[in-house]
């Protein structure tokens, strides 16, 4: 195992990625002997250029840097964690590009090889709000722990509903540790710390610049077994995140939406190339994962249907969905009077099965 001070005086090099690092530690012991090495040896390993050499033989300030990021590391509880540690995540380990170095706040779990990443749109719909809590919250009763990025929307839904629900929950972030991203969400990246882990590659100190969060994504995937998308535009985050996952060879899932909502295009065009699983319940995903989650499935009871509704109860309950839907168009649908539609929809809250929103749209709880 390499020592973490050197690893970050290596990492701290200009242009001197996850690849380029790995290369220069195949060939050597430990860190500290790639500085002692000349830079025409060193422009001789495959992958590491003339310049890459150059920047490593005067390279002046790592000792610093890594001085500084330990004690930072330090004063916020955290820890880092290199690529050749056994703690390291086994599925991050096996992509492409795994980061040599993850600055984590909390705790990994030998429970996390069973991850499902869940992510969409930062403005996501009430629809999509449901979907990801019924998803996330289902996931985690399971013993599956719920990946997803922190941002605002989709993200902080799913780990919100892990939480509320006793179950893990990772983040990984586009900036360091110090530097939570949403500001909104720095109470939450604390409480999920506590019942999972908070993940970033990047050092302490760095800004959530924008060309952080694509890397950052490939981790998300990196991580989990699958990735479902929940909404997103064609050209979202989630849709680089759900790529990712394919480079990786691994599981892509999209849940279907309104063909009139934009935020459905993703998901869709996911669906239609082939390029994901449509699931409409944990047990669709279920199904496409069962060998790598037979550990964790039992055999699981039908949902029960809700008891004691009146014939004009179960005919408007029957005509909604997650979907929102106009008070006059469950008037259309029942052919009912739009008092007697009020009055049901009224004992329906009531009974918590349905709730309404702004513009006299109402779905089912």
């Amino acid at each position: 195992m390499y020592n973490v001070r050197d690893l970050l005086r290596l990492s701290s090099v200009p242009q001197l990625g996850p690849l380029k690092i790995r290369a220069l530690l195949s060939f050597f012991r430990d860190p500290e002997e790639v500085f002692r090495t000349s830079p025409r040896m060193l422009a001789k390993i495959p992958g590491i250029s003339k310049r890459n050499a150059s920047a490593i033989a005067h390279h002046k300030n790592g000792e610093a840097f890594a001085d500084d990021q330990l004690k930072r590391v330090s004063r916020l509880g955290a820890r880092i964690i290199s690529l050749w540690e056994d703690e390291y995540p086994e599925l991050l380990r096996k992509i492409y590009d795994p980061p040599p170095l993850l600055f984590v706040l909390g705790e990994f779990s030998p429970s996390d090889r069973h991850s499902i990443a869940i992510v969409g749109t930062r403005l996501a719909t009430h629809y999509g709000q449901k979907v990801t809590e019924t998803f996330a919250g289902e996931l985690v009763q399971l013993g599956i722990t719920v990946v997803s990025g922190l941002a605002r929307g989709i993200d902080t839904y799913a780990h919100q509903a892990a939480l509320r629900a006793q179950g893990r929950t990772i983040a990984v972030v586009g900036s360091g540790l110090d530097i939570p991203y949403p500001p909104e969400n720095r109470s939450l990246s604390f409480t999920i710390a506590r019942q999972g882990a908070v993940v970033s590659e990047f050092p302490m100190g760095t800004k959530p610049d924008a060309p952080n969060f694509p890397r950052r994504n490939r981790i998300i995937s990196g991580l989990s077994l699958g990735t479902l998308v929940v909404e997103s535009a064609e050209d979202g985050g989630a849709m680089i995140t759900a790529s990712s996952a394919l480079d990786q060879n691994r599981e892509v899932f999209a849940v279907p939406g309104s063909i009139f909502e934009k935020k459905s295009i993703g998901p869709h065009t996911l669906v239609r190339e082939g390029r994901a699983t449509l699931v409409q319940s944990v047990d669709d995903l279920l199904a496409e994962l069962k060998y790598p989650l037979r550990s964790l499935l039992p055999s699981r009871a039908e949902p029960v249907p809700p008891r004691d509704l009146s014939l004009f109860e179960q005919t408007v309950f029957d005509r909604l969905s997650l979907i929102p839907v106009h008070i006059d168009t469950l008037c259309d649908q029942t052919e009912m009077a739009v008092s007697d539609v009020l009055v049901t929809l009224l004992t329906l809250e009531f009974k918590g099965l349905v709730k309404q929103l702004p513009g006299k749209l109402f779905v089912k709880v």
